[in-house]
């Protein structure tokens, strides 16, 4: 307690800088994987990615946010354990949020595509292991998010495989494909209107106090009606822009056929963006928010604490931030050394990832996203047979995932020691 009162405001102070340099680090890193298929496809440069990132992740990270920030602030570490010891949970927060954000840098710089939610779980886990006890880790929390590290890229897998092959049938393996591909194409990008409206409705919009009912009986289902008048909206914009396209050539050739696709992958990029930061925010902000109301409360750790607002905007700029800066490395390994990618496989592979992410995020569950997302390339992949893969690639990923883990507790605990004879 004493040393909470004596030093607060040089805590909160160190707490938002990690929490930027954290948030910064995803964007570099995390972003980067979101935006991989949509750059590698050729669908989008890297300035109208970082643009879309710049827009759709900061809404995203604060509408729809606020929800898996919970899991990481209080599901990790029992709290009953640090109850007189508020200053053990600030210094463990701090250095996870340094140790992670500190592992993102070195990755980043390599271009490694790693899991930020790894290095921020591997980060908590280290610091309370070693610095307060075994005990004070709540280790079936950590199973079921280990778990969704397993069945998120099986199912985004398994989704992007669907509807690539959905695609290749109504689409692709006709003689008309152009103009089966503007009329099925608004089906589509009314999917992904429906989605990303219903995690901001359900999970989002209680954040900024805006609640709207329609008087259906709940608030699901209310959320349903307005979701899908949404995504007629967006599947109406997308009609109008699909009957813009210049055709050249036979009208049904790949090349026309890609640029449908092409138009599609602007809006699974901007449910890609949104998804990304309504779930992958929670590794910047969830500890900030933990070190922010232990803080503010003069040590007392609640069960709940509200999560301030420019708590989540710290970490949306900081995302963004770091997209425009480092993100460019890691998105050529993802858009183009897995697989071959077109605007057709792109987007089944991103709006795979963004479905289920939003879904994590709907959930409170943080998923890594970079495992949801390689998940799906594998199925666009797959889809097409294993020699469509680039297998070395795959194996360096997987090699930096196992990798991650140790490296974010062994910082983690390293870092905590040094804050503790700091402020001790």
């Amino acid at each position: 307690m004493d040393i909470i009162a004596s030093h607060g405001f040089t805590l909160l102070a160190l707490a938002c800088v990690f929490g930027l340099f954290m948030a910064w680090g995803i964007g570099a890193n995390d972003v980067a994987n979101a935006m991989g298929t949509s750059v590698g496809s050729r669908a989008l440069t890297l300035k109208q990615a970082i643009v879309v990132a710049a827009i759709f992740e900061f809404a995203g990270a604060y509408l729809a946010g606020g929800e898996v920030t919970s899991t990481i602030r209080k599901g990790i570490i029992d709290p009953t354990m640090l109850a007189d010891s508020p200053d053990l949970l600030v210094f463990g927060m701090l250095s996870a949020l340094l140790a992670a954000a500190t592992w993102l840098f070195i990755a980043s710089i390599r271009g490694w595509p790693v899991s930020t939610t790894h290095s921020i779980v591997g980060a908590i886990v280290g610091f309370a292991a070693v610095g307060i006890s075994v005990d004070a880790v709540a280790w079936g929390k950590v199973g079921t998010i280990a778990a969704s590290w397993i069945v998120s890229p099986l199912l985004a897998g398994s989704m992007s495989f669907a509807l690539f092959i959905s695609v290749k049938n109504l689409i692709l393996d006709h003689d008309d494909s152009f103009d089966r591909a503007r009329k099925y194409v608004p089906i589509y990008m009314w999917m992904v209107g429906f989605m990303i409206s219903m995690v901001t409705l359900v999970k989002g919009l209680k954040h900024i106090g805006i609640d709207l009912e329609l008087g259906l009986g709940s608030k699901f289902v209310d959320a349903m009606a307005i979701s899908a008048l949404i995504g007629l909206v967006v599947a109406l914009i997308g009609a109008i822009l699909l009957r813009r396209i210049k055709v050249t050539g036979d009208m049904n050739s790949g090349d026309n056929v890609e640029k449908v696709f092409g138009t599609l992958m602007i809006f699974t990029a901007c449910a890609m963006a949104f998804a990304h930061g309504s779930n992958d925010v929670a590794n910047a902000v969830g500890p900030l928010a933990a070190v922010v109301s232990t803080v503010q409360s003069g040590g007392i750790i609640g069960a709940k604490s509200v999560m301030p607002w420019w708590v989540l905007a710290i970490g949306a700029a900081g995302i963004v931030v770091g997209l425009a800066t480092y993100g460019w490395r890691v998105i050529q390994t993802i858009g183009r050394k897995i697989t071959e990618l077109t605007p057709s496989r792109g987007f089944a592979a991103e709006l795979a990832a963004a479905s289920t992410v939003v879904l994590a995020s709907a959930t409170g569950l943080p998923i890594s996203t970079t495992h949801t997302l390689v998940g799906a390339v594998l199925g666009v992949g797959l889809a097409r047979g294993v020699e469509a893969l680039h297998l070395p690639t795959i194996g360096a990923i997987i090699t930096s995932w196992v990798v991650t883990l140790p490296a974010g507790a062994g910082l983690a605990v390293v870092f905590f020691y040094v804050l503790s004879a700091a402020f001790g």
